[in-house]
Formats: structure tokens, sequence, C-alpha cells
């Protein structure tokens, strides 16, 4: 059962998502501690583990922007969230695709905390309202990193293709 675990407006900067002070803090197994520090009942509630893996970060227009830190995509993977945003920065979209962060870029979502979400296809189903909303497809190649678990493991999977058509 996925739910939206929080609505998140439009603009929502990398320093709210993974606040500057901690910058010194890099490792993908240490970042996700700061997920939202500043929304402190978020971030407890994310510490705590009290979300379901896949759960949904609902967000609105240009989701990840500001400053180039790979760690605000790496915070939100490290709890094992999706997520849905009318629009996504540029640079956050690609360190997302980098580090294998599922994002769904839906222009029209409508959902509220609690809502269950349901991927079906290029749609993404609401099963509290019944409302429906069409996914903007990425670029195959940036699916197909998302897919590969990031561009590491997407590499990796091509190499061994590679040694092994040989």
């Amino acid at each position: 059962m996925s739910k939206v675990i929080t609505l998140l407006g439009d603009d929502i900067s990398t320093d709210h998502i993974y606040p500057g002070r901690f910058m010194a803090t890099v490792l993908p197994s240490e970042t996700p501690q700061f997920c939202f520090a500043d929304m402190t009942e978020l971030n407890a509630a994310l510490k705590a583990k009290q979300f379901p893996e896949g759960s949904f970060l609902v967000a609105g227009e240009n989701f990840g922007c500001g400053s180039s830190r790979e760690q605000a995509a790496s915070t939100i993977l490290g709890h094992n969230l999706n997520v849905v945003a009318k629009s996504f920065a540029r640079i956050f979209m690609q360190n997302a695709v980098n580090l294998g962060l599922p994002l769904l870029i839906c222009p029209d979502v409508d959902a509220k905390e609690g809502d269950e979400l349901e991927l079906r296809g290029d749609e993404l189903y609401n099963k509290t309202t019944g409302k429906t909303f069409k996914i903007e497809p990425l670029p195959p190649l940036r699916q197909a990193i998302i897919n590969a678990g990031g561009l590491i493991a997407f590499t990796r999977e091509r190499v061994k293709a590679k040694l092994a058509a040989r």
C-alpha cells in the first residue's frame, strides 16, 4: 500500500530537502537522517520508519530547485520513496536519475496526505478519490537508468552484456 506521506508546494529547494549545514555528510548510508531536517515532524516520522517503502512525496512545480547537491536525491532514496511532482528542476532530475530515485512527472496530480496511490502504466491512480492522472514519461534512457538502480548499476549491466557478447 503506497500512500502520500506529505504534500509539498512549488519550488521546494535542495536546501529544504537536505539543508546545507549537513553537507559534510555525504555517504548515502548517512544522508537519510537529514531528509527534510527542518520539517521536524516529517523528519522524525521518516527516521522512525513510519512510512512503508514505496510511499509518495507529492510536490508542485520545480521540485529540487537550488543548488546541485546530490545529497538531496540521495536522502530521499535512502527512505525508498517515490517523488511525484508537477515538474522537476533540471539538475535535481539528473542527480535523481543517476542515483536511481523514482521520479514521476504528473502535471495534474491531485492528492492529499494519506491518499493511496497506485502506478498503472503511464497513469497514476488515486485509489482514495478514484481519479486518474497522466504521467509524462521520462526519456527512455533516463528511465532505463532509474530502472537499473542508477547510472553505476546501468553502466555495470551494459559492460557485462558487452563482455558476454564477445
